[in-house]
């Protein structure tokens, strides 16, 4: 029995309809940008695997790290112990990180780091107050911010949380901010400003929702005005975190700063599950308190696996190096080259790109997750050696840093081939 066919039998593969499905890939071995199928087929991994593998795959330096980490400590409760791991990467990240941040907190992955903050943020509130008059959440139409129930429910109303509808709480949503509707959108959160616990946004891109982007300076705008009312800003850097939109976190392009971030996918370098949730001060000391109710009573088995924690700091020291950054900044440079090509082109729109993200439309059918053309064009760039896997009509590339140029300009011409 083949591989296929095994998994046929037993896996439920996510975001996939399980009628007349497509077959899976049995993938058998990843290096660099490459994925290996067990025919021996290759493929370039031009989304670095759900946006995740920063550095490629089986990095070997990733590797000894967690090899020699897992001969010393490979798990141990986080409550009443601690280790060398998750102590050394909080020191690593906190003075990095886009504001004044003073403590971390763990938790599994970009899901879970959204929903520690929100709870944070609420309780924050509660803490400060006793009241729980300031509990409604800001945040943006469009947005995606994970899949358990309060990720999904300062998400948009979208496919993705259709079944789960009236299961979610109440939240006041506005659109990204535009020249033509910051006013009416500051006139809201002034009207509203009494209830709001928490601001959440994913900075400058939209994600999940389509990679959609907006401008900075009317994100700051927006931000000032929310902190005018000391309501709690959270950025999701989940995906934008560790170098995606040119610069190390994409909160750097503003002023105005997070209270809390939340931070996953690029954080171990794709190699493990792992989830950051870090906080200012002046949140933390909420909870410093002799009231043991105050406690923030949140955790899980995994938190700070020493394992991840390892990984995640190998993964750091390997962004830290020179060569990786220069590495995002020529990325960045051949994207807005390849955009200018792509303005050549008919039905396609919206060309849009920010540090190593490139996207845009297909200009067929409704602009949605569930059009049809990201099947037609998964399959057929697939049979040119390349993995890219559009939502729905918004094509896009989010390449590992380590991307060699020909095979960035295989991707490009890829894409050109199947317009």
């Amino acid at each position: 029995m083949t591989l296929i066919e095994r998994d046929q039998k037993v896996i439920w593969h996510p975001f996939t309809q399980q009628k007349n499905r497509q077959s899976p890939i049995p993938i058998v071995k990843g290096k660099g940008t490459l994925l290996f199928d067990e025919a021996g087929n290759q493929y370039i991994d031009a989304v670095s695997s759900w946006w995740v593998t920063i550095h490629g795959h089986a990095h070997p330096y990733i590797a000894e790290r967690l090899y020699q980490q897992a001969l010393q400590l490979e798990q141990v409760i986080f409550a009443g112990f601690t280790h060398e791991p998750a102590v050394a990467l909080a020191e690593k990240i906190l003075p990095v990180l886009p504001g004044n941040f003073a403590r971390v907190f763990y938790s599994d992955n970009g899901s879970t780091s959204t929903e520690v903050a929100l709870k944070m943020a609420i309780q924050y509130w509660w803490n400060q107050t006793g009241q729980p008059s300031r509990n409604k959440i800001l945040a943006f139409n469009n947005s995606y911010h994970g899949d358990t129930f309060g990720a999904m429910s300062v998400s948009d109303r979208s496919v993705f949380t259709l079944a789960f509808h009236n299961l979610l709480f109440e939240v006041i949503f506005i659109d990204t901010p535009t020249a033509e509707n910051i006013a009416a959108i500051q006139a809201t959160i002034h009207e509203q400003a009494g209830s709001i616990a928490a601001f959440i946004y994913e900075p400058l891109v939209q994600g999940a929702g389509g990679i959609k982007m907006y401008e900075n300076h009317l994100l700051d705008t927006l931000l000032a005005t929310v902190k005018s009312h000391d309501i709690i800003c959270i950025a999701d850097e989940v995906m934008t975190g560790f170098g995606r939109t040119g610069k190390l976190f994409a909160s750097e392009y503003m002023e105005e700063k997070p209270d809390i971030i939340c931070l996953s996918k690029g954080l171990t370098g794709g190699t493990m599950a792992l989830g950051v949730t870090a906080c200012t001060d002046r949140i933390y000391q909420a909870y410093v308190n002799d009231d043991k109710l105050k406690t923030f009573f949140h955790g899980h088995s995994f938190t700070a696996n020493p394992l991840a924690c390892t990984a995640a700091l190998a993964s750091f020291e390997l962004l830290e190096r020179d060569h990786c950054l220069q590495k995002v900044e020529w990325i960045t440079g051949e994207n807005k080259l390849f955009a200018k090509k792509l303005e050549n082109y008919t039905g396609i729109k919206n060309i849009r790109t920010l540090g190593t993200i490139l996207a845009f439309e297909i200009n067929e059918g409704r602009d949605e997750y569930l059009n049809n053309v990201s099947v037609i064009i998964t399959q057929k760039a697939l049979q040119q050696g390349i993995y890219i896997r559009p939502l729905g009509n918004t094509v896009y590339i989010m390449p590992p840093y380590c991307i060699t140029h020909e095979e960035l300009q295989t991707v490009y011409q890829t894409i050109l081939n199947l317009l």
